[in-house]
């Protein structure tokens, strides 16, 4: 009634107006003391229609008769316009009889009239599910969109509140929504909510929601509006696209951090952790014991299988990771058990919710299934490992603390990931029985126990690379010549592996042979030189030193390898100024012959560069801090081989290294 200005006026049986309303006088423009006591008809109505307006007010006061209907009314302007008329007759306790005219401007009426219908057909024919709730939050209006949000026909929605006809949704949220906007005034838009309704009970929908405070003319709050707009598809499609965006950064990470090294039991831990951080809670990586012990494992057709664990990992502390098979460990499972069936099927298998019963096929034992129970596994996967149409062994996946369960896009991601990390540890696995062999070949080829020397007592050690535990070119030796003399030989072939290892053989049969010539160190390094021309571009570094303990002298010559350290019985050690020469294999350039006097207890030292190289230090700081060993309290020679490895290479030293001490006696 604000909006339309609605005056009022009451006429007397004789047709004065009695009562005239502040808003009769905005219609109209006369005042109340102008208006009061004059004939309405003669004020109001121009003389071209007194006897039109006379005629119904006879209706209105003789019949009881109301008429509504646009009049024209004359202005205190001396205009005309058309104002809406509501005319009724009244009578008051004497049975006296009186007019009221309700009047409000004729276009302001279309307007509104117009506004309402346009709003009614909106809500009615939206496409946008409209509801409009009280100030206590109930329902008085909703239209047929949001009725088939719902599944609740309108009128059972009105009156009541929002809990009672959407249950399933995150009511206390949308109350809280509500309540904000009704407070601050200022509306909430786009808020995204999921869950399910009376129309589709069983399948997740989500919606983007907007609330409206609603406020009347005067600026008293009448309640809130809702919108609401089911974004499903557009949410399914944006969280596909995102999930796939995931799953390509899973596989980009898992790329970065997979085969970082051809260490086999890293590449499967490599594993374990992208998996536990993108995919699973615990993860477990097993292989085939027969892929490790044989050139051209197969799967066994029937029976058990065994497997050895590699690497275990959770994304959180947890007991049940005792209820994996602890990595290294060697267990033989049943055909029946899940794992079997992945390496002889070929396939994923999928567990989406874990039952009771699925426990006895996942778990090792009856305490590993109890384990797992109590841990809340609830959805499993396993994906075999298959590299070069050869299956190596498994992906474990468990779900505990996530929630979902693994669904085929997970299958699809975890087999995209085993494929790639199965092919780094295939590569790993053949790196690893060829570093054995090398391994096993280098021991064979290098002296087995130190020999009984004239006027000298020996140690010496081996140690292969700390990254992969490769072999390499290194060697020593210790040789007994004519006249109760030793030689002394220490050398490096670059390179690793079997052909360094073969190489490394060669030259030591060629030193060896040399040797018993008797010549000059430096005519055998000579010698040597020559030999590895024959060996396709060998290139190798050397010391050579020949002990006479008549004359307690040593003659020693190098060719390109780092000096010996000579650890005086009584005085500090020092490094042995030599020519160091060029190495084995450049060939067209002398080496020397340089003579050091021992005494008894003087202590020689040989070694190669892996000793003292270390990536991020000077060699020169390395040299230093192999003196300051030597200079500390003299231990037995087998304890100083071991205090030197312990101290001076890091734990990954990326060069394998021989050490021969001899001390004079």
């Amino acid at each position: 009634m604000d909006v339309l200005g609605v005056a009022a006026v009451v006429l007397d049986a004789r047709g004065r107006i009695v009562l005239w309303s502040p808003q009769a006088e905005q219609i109209f423009g006369w005042t109340a003391e102008e208006a009061l006591g004059r004939e309405a008809a003669g004020m109001m109505v121009a003389e071209e229609h007194l006897d039109i307006v006379l005629s119904l007010f006879e209706k209105v006061m003789t019949g009881g008769e109301a008429w509504a209907g646009v009049f024209p009314i004359r202005h205190k302007d001396g205009s005309t316009r058309p104002v809406e008329f509501r005319n009724v007759r009244l009578q008051d306790e004497r049975g006296d009889f009186f007019a009221l005219g309700l009047a409000t401007d004729e276009t302001t009426l279309r307007d509104l009239e117009r506004d309402v219908a346009l709003t009614v057909g909106l809500v009615s024919h939206s496409p946008i599910g409209l509801a409009v709730l009280d100030g206590d939050l109930n329902y008085v209006l909703v239209n047929p969109v949001m009725e088939e949000i719902t599944g609740v026909p309108a009128a059972e929605h009105l009156g009541r509140p929002v809990r009672d006809v959407v249950p399933m949704l995150d009511t206390d949220a949308i109350e809280a929504d509500m309540r904000q906007v009704l407070t601050s005034g200022e509306p909430l838009l786009d808020r995204i909510r999921s869950g399910r309704t009376a129309a589709d009970p069983d399948v997740d929908h989500t919606w983007s929601v907007s609330y409206y405070r609603l406020d009347d003319p005067s600026g008293r709050v009448i309640g809130v509006a809702i919108s609401v707009v089911d974004i499903s598809d557009q949410f399914r499609a944006a969280s596909e696209a995102a999930e796939a965006r995931r799953r390509l950064a899973v596989i980009a990470n898992a790329s970065v951090r997979i085969g970082t090294t051809l260490d086999l039991e890293r590449t499967a831990r490599e594993l374990a952790d992208v998996v536990v951080t993108d995919l699973a809670d615990v993860a477990a990586v097993d292989v085939l014991d027969s892929v490790l012990r044989e050139d051209d494992p197969a799967v066994p057709s029937h029976g058990p299988a065994r497997f050895r664990a590699l690497a275990v990992a959770s994304s959180y502390h947890m007991e049940a990771v005792g209820a994996a098979d602890p990595a290294g460990e060697i267990a033989s499972y049943a055909a029946h058990r899940l794992v079997t069936q992945a390496t002889r099927t070929r396939r994923p298998i999928l567990v989406a919710r874990v039952l009771p019963g699925d426990l006895r096929r996942i778990a090792r034992d009856p305490e590993s299934a109890a384990a797992w129970e109590e841990a809340g596994l609830h959805s499993y996967l396993i994906v075999p490992l298959i590299a070069r149409g050869q299956v190596l062994g498994v992906l474990d996946l468990a779900r505990t603390r996530n929630p979902n369960p693994f669904t085929e896009d997970d299958a699809v991601l975890a087999g995209e990931l085993a494929a790639r990390a199965a092919v780094c540890i295939d590569n790993a696995r053949w790196y690893q029985r060829q570093r054995h062999a090398a391994v096993a070949l280098q021991r064979h080829l290098l002296p087995q126990r130190p020999p009984q020397l004239a006027g000298l007592e020996v140690a010496y050690r081996y140690q292969p690379a700390g990254t992969a535990q490769e072999a390499g070119g290194d060697w020593f030796d210790t040789i007994r010549l004519a006249g109760g003399k030793t030689a002394l030989v220490v050398g490096d072939v670059m390179g690793h592996g079997i052909n360094a290892a073969a190489t490394m053989g060669q030259l030591r049969t060629v030193t060896r042979t040399l040797a018993r010539l008797d010549l000059d160190p430096s005519e055998i390094l000579h010698h040597l030189d020559e030999a590895t021309h024959e060996l396709e571009e060998i290139i190798a570094t050397c010391v050579y030193a020949v002990y006479d303990p008549h004359r307690a002298q040593c003659r020693i010559s190098l060719a390109g390898h780092p000096p010996p350290v000579l650890a005086h019985a009584h005085r500090p050690p020092v490094l042995l100024d030599l020519p160091a020469g060029v190495p084995l294999g450049v060939g067209g350039v002398p080496f020397t012959t340089t003579t050091v006097d021992l005494e008894p207890g003087d202590r020689l030292v040989l070694y190669t560069d892996g000793l003292v190289e270390s990536r991020g230090h000077h060699l020169e700081e390395r040299l230093r801090a192999l003196l300051d060993l030597l200079t500390q309290p003299r231990i037995p020679l087998q304890d100083t081989c071991d205090r030197l490895l312990s101290a001076l290479p890091p734990p990954d030293h990326p060069d394998d290294i021989a050490l021969l001490i001899a001390e004079a006696c």
